[in-house]
């Protein structure tokens, strides 16, 4: 692994200024966004839900697309199978308030530990720079939320989500931060 050392150089300072700035910038929008996700758990739930549906729809819309242009039958048919089966799960999803909260619960827990271990590893890759701890700290949390989310399936579902998004978020935020910050003491040296 390279350690990355301020060279004083300008060109040093600036990748070392941008970099910090990048995720200074990320980490303020991640604590905002959590805070206000960890106070309205189940709007964030119903919110996040409805996206997902929306991106469903979208995605059915892009295989009727390529049903209308398709060179062959069986690949306009295929298409057209997918787009409907899309079609339904985005309308589910989108418009069904309560529908679908437990299979969307499953799916962010194994997001969650996917994002933690992937955090971790963003951690252990960054070691060169002081704050680096945090970031694994904020993977550890990821991790153990992922772990949490199925342990209270499914009474927790209406919350869950909101509520664990809203964490994620807040551990995500203040570990990019913390990084910048000790960013900011390299690049100034």
């Amino acid at each position: 692994m390279t350690l990355i050392v301020n060279d004083g150089t300008p060109e040093m300072r600036g990748l070392l200024e941008k970099g910090r700035k990048r995720l200074r910038n990320v980490g303020v929008v991640m604590l905002i966004l959590g805070v206000l996700a960890v106070a309205f758990p189940f709007v964030t739930t119903i919110a996040f839900k409805t996206v997902i549906g929306w991106l469903f729809l979208f995605g059915a819309l892009g295989h009727f697309y390529g049903a209308w242009n398709a060179d062959t039958p069986t690949r306009r048919s295929l298409d057209v199978v997918q787009g409907i089966v899309f079609a339904l799960i985005g309308g589910w999803l989108a418009f069904m308030p309560e529908g679908g909260i437990v299979t969307l619960t499953v799916l962010l827990a194994i997001a969650f530990l996917l994002h933690g271990i992937f955090e971790t590893l963003m951690a252990l890759w960054l070691k060169q720079f002081p704050g680096w701890k945090w970031m694994l700290v904020s993977g550890g949390i990821s991790v153990l939320a992922g772990i949490l989310i199925f342990a209270e399936l499914p009474s927790s579902a209406t919350w869950a989500i909101g509520l664990l998004i809203g964490i994620n978020l807040l551990s995500s935020g203040f570990s990019y931060l913390m990084v910048s910050m000790a960013m900011g003491k390299v690049s100034q040296a």
